[in-house]
């Protein structure tokens, strides 16, 4: 897909989550490209915060935030959107007024003077009181221009804030393009070994057997690894296995420090090695005759996240940590496979055995698994009511986007194709796990974020026992789109309504109807219908505003993003008590 149509397909999507004079494109396209990083592992549950605000002569800027579990390491987000259908450059100079303004944001917050100035009733007030509180403990600040426009300078130069280095990043049109259109947002994950290390890495080699991988053994300096890490964070982990490992976990990690510092030498005899995967490998010579490793692009880390991350934050925490003399063992997996659903089958199942000694249960690696697999055949062969369009269930990342390269081949089949199943109705792994946990009334899971809601939404479809679940039918796959079509239907309509935490009160919402009326709700209709109708949604707004009320009557101050992960939150927001179903609402069923 060219950059141009990407731009426009965005700016549809944009346009297809906004309701009525009073969205906001701004905060859609923020949304759309904060959750897209987050699925990516570039950064961690997103919450959509905007403030803009002149504090004195100098203007405050914010469209959201993300922060790590431990809440030591933070994004902050800032958008420029224009609303563009032609390919537009964004002057350096603007990018960099947005940081600027961003930063103010953040130091003022660090210093205690922005939470005074707020109204108690401030959304943005408990985000500026958690971050006075917590700034001196942060480790890692990153700042994130979010543009619609394409960037000469999609990195700038490192700012200080308070003692503070903050990394500064622009994700523009073109960046998301490559990471969205093209599939491979790990082409941004490149290692050149001569440069971090001074030269390739001594290596054995073995080429495949079976034509979809090649295998390499080296062992990769410490130094280089730390460098890594600084550059691309949680990134480097695998999707499905980062949010199960703790940077900050106690047993392994303390012992892994312990030997950076009192013997780094030796690290490679101690430690059990890391294990790789990664798109493309290039040869050099390390200056011995031998074959080294000069090169990896596409690199993820299916095991040894631990190590990694500890390496990183005993640098950061020790200074005189001597890494120059730590070597990591590593097996680097070269993926040869072009199919995007079988190559993630394989660095699932690459993942699963090389995590055996971890916590990591084989219910967390499951895009192969016959649930998906199942949801993903009826996704192909189920048809809307009008017998043309379907909906699309991505079980692998990328596979909507090959399925549009390999049918739609001609100008004339790709319209038709589009048309018949357009990005709208495109559902993910843990889109359907959102949908379902809310619908089960458990919004509270749902706001852990996406890897960790998939997770439990896993173990709860899968039986004691550790046998699979029951595979959906034909009715069930209808039922599960249904949930999907209402809770997309809801949130259009709620975003505009509360510009921040809008997610955890969708959550909450859909919850609570599923709670009052949802055993009453003909899922069928809607099917038919392919919609919720604007009784429905109008009932759905009004327990909206009664359920943000709750929400922050009940936060104590808290930040609602925080709270609303909380069972006790769920218990309180859905024990409360609400008016009355509206007569009228065509999807309610006639009670017996």
């Amino acid at each position: 897909m060219e950059l141009i149509e990407f731009l426009r397909e965005t700016q549809a999507e944009v346009k297809s989550q906004l309701t009525g004079s009073t969205s906001i494109p701004d905060l859609a396209f923020s949304e759309i490209v904060m959750q897209h990083m987050s699925d990516i592992g570039m950064t961690f549950e997103p919450v959509l915060c905007p403030y803009r605000s002149k504090i004195g002569n100098a203007i405050l800027r914010l469209s959201g935030y993300a922060m790590s579990e431990d809440a030591d390491q933070l994004d902050l987000f800032v958008s420029l959107y224009e609303g563009v259908d032609v390919l537009t450059p964004v002057a350096d100079a603007d990018t960099k007024t947005a940081v600027e303004q961003c930063l103010r944001f953040l130091q003022l917050c660090a210093e205690g003077k922005l939470a005074p100035k707020l109204d108690p009733s401030d959304d943005v007030r408990s985000l500026a009181e958690t971050l006075q509180e917590i700034y001196d403990g942060i480790e890692q600040v990153r700042v994130f221009v979010l543009t619609d426009q394409v960037a000469k300078s999609k990195n700038f130069k490192t700012r200080d804030v308070g003692g503070k280095a903050i990394r500064l990043e622009v994700m523009d049109i073109e960046r998301l393009h490559r990471h969205l259109s093209e599939g491979k947002p790990r082409d941004e994950l490149v290692v050149n070994f001569v440069e971090t290390s001074g030269k390739p890495l001594p290596c054995v080699y073995v080429p495949g057997e079976e034509g979809d991988y090649d295998y390499a053994l080296t062992a990769i300096p410490g130094e280089a690894l730390r460098l890594l890490y600084e550059k691309f964070g949680a990134r480097l982990l695998e999707a499905n296995v980062r949010s199960f490992l703790s940077v900050k976990g106690k047993g392994v990690n303390a012992g892994i420090q312990g030997t950076l510092r009192t013997a780094p030498g030796r690290f490679m005899a101690y430690n059990n090695g890391i294990v790789i995967v990664a798109d493309e490998m290039r040869f050099g010579e390390p200056g011995d005759g031998s074959t080294g490793i000069a090169w990896l692009k596409g690199l993820q880390i299916v095991n040894g996240g631990q190590t990694t991350a500890s390496i990183y934050f005993a640098k950061r925490r020790y200074p005189d940590t001597d890494l120059s003399r730590v070597r990591v063992p590593a097996k680097i997996i070269i993926m040869r496979e072009p199919d995007p659903v079988k190559e993630e089958a394989l660095i699932s199942d690459i993942s699963r055995f090389a995590n055996t000694q971890n916590t990591v249960k084989q219910s967390d690696l499951s895009a192969n698994k016959p649930f998906h697999v199942e949801i993903e055949k009826l996704s192909l062969s189920v048809y809307c009511p009008d017998g043309v369009g379907r909906w699309f269930y991505e079980r692998a990342a990328g596979s909507y986007n090959t399925l549009l390269s390999r049918e739609g081949s001609t100008p004339a089949k790709l319209r038709q194709l589009k048309d018949a199943i357009p990005a709208t109705r495109r559902v993910t792994k843990t889109d359907l796990a959102k949908y379902v946990t809310a619908w089960d009334q458990k919004p509270d899971i749902v706001s852990l974020g996406s890897q960790k809601n998939f997770d439990r939404f896993m173990s709860m479809i899968t039986s004691t026992d550790g046998s699979e679940p029951k595979l959906p039918t034909t009715a069930d796959y209808k039922g599960m789109i249904a949930k999907a079509k209402l809770y997309r239907d809801a949130q259009k309509l709620l975003r505009p309504m509360f510009q921040a935490f809008q997610a955890n009160v969708t959550a909450y919402t859909m919850s609570l109807v599923s709670q009052k009326i949802g055993h009453k709700i003909d899922l069928d209709r809607i099917w038919t219908k392919q919609a919720a109708s604007p009784e429905l949604l109008a009932q759905v707004a009004t327990w909206a505003k009664e359920v943000n009320d709750v929400l922050h009557r009940t936060a104590g101050g808290r930040m609602i993003s925080e709270w609303a992960k909380k069972p006790e939150c769920r218990e309180a927001v859905l024990g409360a008590s609400y008016s009355e179903a509206a007569p009228g609402i065509p999807e309610l069923k006639a009670t017996v």
